[in-house]
């Protein structure tokens, strides 16, 4: 029997580059380390096929039907149709509630597979806010979605490359509202997360760095409402005195500068650009988004849904390849840790 991960991959919305990124990075060779099941809707990806002249994986309708196909031929992917959306109303480049529903659809069918023990991870291909907000989801990102559909409290989000490693105590939030979303236990929690991430990835105890909030990391007060002082320095204090290994405030314009890469595994960020700007601009095509704290693994590819380029055969999969890599190597972890368990 096969026992390489099972990987759930969602195509995203059908309206972006999701599709075609998923279709490439199933021809990639990666499936003599994992089997890959493509959550979405079947009459899309054959247009996106058809169109960019892609091969079409076989087609599942039922998840069991999928599994079953995986595991008797791990190296062909397989769709597992859906039929969230009809095709010929989803038109390219175009945002719609209708593909922003699709979407959500393939989100939720992932988590709950995930949770169900039927798939080992999750990749997820990109969404569109807007569509999702059309359709009346109410999250603004992947991040939330998989915190309330596992009901998961301590759940943050982390971007990760050979480049730059950073995670994040806020993030899809208008920068007026993060200061009254920081507290020490938040940010003592995403400390102890990425922690526990970088020790899986790095296989040793890893060195953190972490941001200020405000330019100077506050320059002792005199820039902003003393948010170093009232959280930020307790929750080093706090993460220091549990053995972790963490710098800072660092004043967030120095954080990233080669030399301090070089020493630190991952910094942790305040908000969403404080960390993203830098780590786009290292390492865009192959950085990949994970949420940590989940019960289960998700990955993702770090871009959007590029709707000017959607389906025109030049997107480019190496982020969606890279996000299914980490989540095969981080399942297969798991994988080793309950056979370790069990024997």
């Amino acid at each position: 029997m096969n026992t390489s991960p099972l990987i759930a991959v969602t195509a995203g919305d059908p309206g972006g580059i999701g599709p075609e990124v998923c279709l490439k990075a199933a021809q990639n060779g990666l499936r003599g380390n994992a089997r890959l099941i493509l959550f979405g809707d079947a009459g899309i990806f054959e247009r996106v096929a058809r169109q960019l002249d892609l091969p079409m994986p076989p087609v599942a309708v039922s998840l069991e039907q999928a599994i079953g196909h995986v595991s008797r031929r791990p190296e062909t992917a397989v769709v597992y149709d859906l039929q969230a959306v009809s095709p010929e109303l989803v038109s390219p480049g175009k945002v719609s509630a209708l593909t922003g529903k699709a979407s959500h659809s393939y989100i939720t069918a992932s988590i709950d597979a995930a949770l169900d023990g039927k798939v080992d991870a999750v990749a997820t291909g990109p969404i569109h806010k807007e569509a999702l907000r059309l359709a009346g989801v109410d999250f603004p990102g992947h991040t939330e979605i998989f915190a309330a559909r596992t009901k998961s409290d301590r759940a943050c989000m982390m971007l990760t490359s050979g480049e730059l490693t950073c995670s994040f105590v806020t993030t899809h939030v208008g920068y007026r509202d993060v200061p009254s979303l920081l507290s020490v236990d938040r940010i003592v929690d995403v400390i102890e997360l990425s922690h526990e991430a970088m020790l899986r990835v790095r296989g040793q105890q890893p060195r953190l760095a972490i941001c200020g909030l405000n330019p100077h990391a506050g320059e002792n007060g005199l820039f902003g409402g003393g948010e170093e002082e009232e959280f930020i320095l307790p929750a080093i204090e706090t993460a220091q005195r549990r053995g972790i290994e963490i710098t800072g405030p660092l004043p967030p314009d120095t954080a990233f500068l080669p030399a301090r890469r070089r020493e630190t595994d991952c910094v942790v960020c305040m908000y969403h650009d404080q960390g993203h700007i830098p780590l786009k601009t290292l390492a865009f095509d192959v950085a990949v988004n994970t949420t940590l704290g989940l019960p289960i693994i998700r990955t993702s590819v770090d871009h959007g849904t590029a709707l000017d380029i959607a389906w025109q055969g030049v997107a480019d999969s190496q982020s969606m390849v890279e996000a299914i890599r980490l989540a095969t190597k981080l399942a297969s972890g798991r994988i080793q840790q309950v056979q370790e368990v069990s024997g």
